[in-house]
């Protein structure tokens, strides 16, 4: 194990500075390391596997920019794309082919989707979805899944995941009730009471949006013939599937969940790969309900940055570098370092979880397995806390926040994995 990180000097200067003009000094509050009880890291570099904070110290990251960058930081091939594109101007305002090409590489890998649209956020993504899913079914109600994080549009906040879940707010203020009451929150895994709720509103439930596999209340998977029941019982009442992916497409196969699952959803939203780390978003879908968008239909949408050149051609830059071998890998390099977290909790005795789909995991202290947003919650934070700041002080940058996903990137190598092992072995026992 190497020696102990202590000197976060410039970064402590730094977040000062920040609170004097930033909101809790930061631009995301899942930045602000408060479920950690630490103060936040000020990153000034990135390559391959590590980031570099503000003090020089060298960490290896499992959070990737929470998930896009599937090959790592920086990159040659996506940093060059980038730089193309950079000489030929930051924005248009108006179209290019590098659009079409990155919509005809997701419509390739994703059956489901005929028709898509470029956004700048999945935010923005998922409201333009669920505007669509009202329009097409002419019905109001959304049903969604707690834990589930799907933006911070203010029909999606309530029981939501990722910084919700980290920071312990109860709801969002500032989402009017009658905004709220439109919105139906269910257990994850749960497909008995999403029959009963249809059953109770069988013609007022537009769409049910789901997470395939949860990534905002820790990793989750679904249980067997979960999202299968629900494409089922959603066909039956003609409301439409949502398969939210902005974290699991292109992380997990070439096609998303939706093609691990082999699931075909009404409506996909994706982000974060399909840029390659640059802000981008896409809802993609049926032809019939996506044209129903501006300027074929009445369905209004618009973003003077959507589709930028930039993220475009480093989404494009992306998309291209993977294959099956990618993947294989990933599972490869995912698997030693989880099944051998797994054998180190088992020789220690600790009340532990992990749990792991394709490159993404989260590992949860509770003895109980997580299977869904009131399991994670059962989750000792405060060991958690200890835990995380001993693993970043010894050079193991984790998500700051008990309910969130971890990540691996094809720059992680083997090497990286037995010293992370080797750091978790010690921080285990002494936590």
């Amino acid at each position: 194990m190497q020696d102990v990180l202590t000197n976060t000097k410039k970064s402590k200067e730094l977040y000062k500075r920040a609170c004097e003009l930033i909101p809790g000094g930061v631009n995301s509050p899942v930045r602000s390391f408060k479920a950690v009880e630490s103060e936040p890291l000020f990153i000034t570099k990135a390559k391959g596997s590590y980031i570099w904070d503000a003090d020089q110290n060298k960490y290896i990251d499992y959070v990737c920019s929470w998930g896009p960058l599937i090959h790592g930081h920086a990159h040659p091939e996506a940093t060059e794309a980038i730089e193309n594109a950079l000489a030929k101007g930051i924005s248009y305002g108006a179209s290019h082919e590098n659009e079409i090409e990155l919509a005809e590489i997701i419509i390739k890998h994703m059956p489901s989707i005929e028709r898509i649209r470029l956004v700048n956020s999945g935010t923005e993504a998922v409201m333009t979805a669920l505007r669509l899913a009202r329009a097409f079914t002419k019905r109001n109600k959304i049903i969604k899944f707690s834990g589930c994080y799907h933006g911070h549009s203010d029909s999606v906040l309530s029981n939501s995941g990722s910084g919700i879940a980290t920071l312990g707010l109860p709801s969002c203020a500032g989402v009017t009730k009658n905004t709220a009451s439109e919105t139906i929150t269910l257990p994850f895994n749960n497909f008995h009471n999403v029959e009963m709720t249809i059953s109770k509103f069988p013609k007022e439930v537009a769409a049910v949006i789901v997470e395939p596999v949860v990534g905002n209340s820790g990793v989750i998977p679904p249980e067997a013939n979960f999202l299968k029941s629900l494409r089922e019982l959603t066909k039956k009442h003609n409301c439409l599937l949502i398969f939210d992916e902005v974290i699991t497409g292109f992380r997990l196969a070439l096609g998303g969940a939706q093609n691990i699952y082999k699931i075909i959803p009404d409506l996909t939203i994706l982000g974060k790969i399909i840029g390659g780390g640059m802000p981008i978003g896409a809802v993609g879908g049926k032809k019939e309900i996506m044209e129903l968008l501006a300027p074929l239909g009445p369905v209004y949408q618009a973003g003077t940055l959507s589709g930028n050149p930039i993220s475009v051609a480093c989404g494009i830059a992306t998309l291209n570098m993977l294959n099956e071998e990618t993947y294989t890998y990933l599972e490869s390099i995912s698997s030693l370092l989880c099944e051998s977290i797994k054998e180190i909790n088992e020789e220690t005795n600790n009340k532990v979880q992990i749990n792991r789909v394709g490159s993404m995991f989260t590992i949860f202290f509770t003895g109980t397995r997580v299977y869904d947003y009131a399991s994670s919650k059962k989750s000792n934070t405060k060991i958690f806390t200890k835990f995380f700041q001993n693993m970043l002080q010894n050079g193991i940058y984790l998500a700051p926040s008990q309910f969130e996903a971890n990540f691996i990137s094809t720059s992680h190598k083997e090497e990286d994995i037995k010293k992370t092992l080797a750091v978790y072995k010690q921080v285990i026992s002494a936590v």
